[in-house]
This record gives C-alpha cells, sequence and structure tokens, in this order.
C-alpha cells in the first residue's frame, strides 16, 4: 500500500532518526512512502525507504521536479505551493504524522477530510481527530497500526 508519512519541513537528529526508522519499517514491509518530497520528515522518511530498498513518492509544492530530496524515486511537481498539502495525504491509503508545525496540521486536517486512517507518532495533539487519530510511540507500532487500519494485516 502507499503511506503518507507527513512531518516538519526542519526537524531534530532525534525527529530525523524517527523518521528514517519510519522509512525503514515501511520499505521492509513493502510499501510505498508518499511525502512532500523535500528536506526534514520528508528526505529522512525517504533516506531510511531507499536503504531498504523501498519506492518513494514525493509531491512536491513548486514546479520543478528537480527540486526533489536525492532518495525521491518519483517527484511529482504541483506548482501549487502549500496547497499541494491537500495532496499528500490524498495519495496515500492511510498517513503516518511526525512532529511537524502548521503544513503538517494541514495535513492532518486532509486526512481527516478524505477519511484516511491516521496514526500518530510525537505528533500533534489534534481534538477534531480524537476519533481517528491512533497514537503510537515506535515506528514499528505505527506500520502495525496502519497496515491494521487499512486492513493490509
Amino acid at each position: 500500500m502507499r503511506v503518507s508519512v507527513i512531518g516538519g519541513g526542519v526537524i531534530t537528529d532525534e525527529q530525523a532518526a524517527r523518521a528514517e526508522a519510519v522509512g525503514r519499517e515501511l520499505a521492509t514491509r513493502g510499501h510505498t512512502v508518499v511525502c512532500g518530497g523535500r528536506g526534514g520528515t520528508m528526505e529522512a522518511v525517504c533516506r531510511g525507504a531507499k536503504a531498504e530498498g523501498g519506492t518513494t513518492i514525493g509531491i512536491l509544492p513548486s514546479e520543478r521536479r528537480e527540486q526533489a530530496n536525492e532518495y525521491v524515486d518519483i517527484p511529482i511537481a504541483t506548482g501549487l505551493g502549500h496547497a499541494r498539502n491537500a495532496l499528500v495525504p490524498l495519495n496515500g491509503d492511510a498517513v503516518i504524522a511526525l512532529a511537524g508545525g502548521v503544513g503538517t496540521l494541514s495535513e492532518l486536517g486532509f486526512a481527516g477530510i478524505y477519511d484516511r486512517p491516521v496514526v500518530g507518532l510525537k505528533t500533534h495533539a489534534v481534538p477534531a481527530l480524537e476519533d481517528a487519530l491512533e497514537s503510537v510511540t515506535t515506528p514499528e507500532a505505527a506500520v502495525d497500526a496502519v497496515e491494521a487500519a487499512a486492513g493490509e494485516t
């Protein structure tokens, strides 16, 4: 399945390690990573997925595919700026949300609008999504939860 991974564009080393672990776990289980295609969480999750031979899709805010991070296999240029945040959760069967800012919050909102299962790993608490946002504590548990929610187990 395709799993959208959302999170901040500027992150700490600890957050990068967590995102990379999520990417490795997704790829190990044969899932494709969908993300925003740039830096921070997006680059780390793609780096992890590529380390395990996985496939990555980056949905870019710009008109230029070459602006994707080096670990993106399939860059999709949108020219939409932040409006591309609607397309990231739309193109996944489920969403894993990591720490981030307002862009991540907008993607969480779109995940709710599109009725995508959402699993949070050290991410925002969103009262409007409390019934739909399952919180977990490890990358492995995050992938377990999206698989269960999407009927992949």
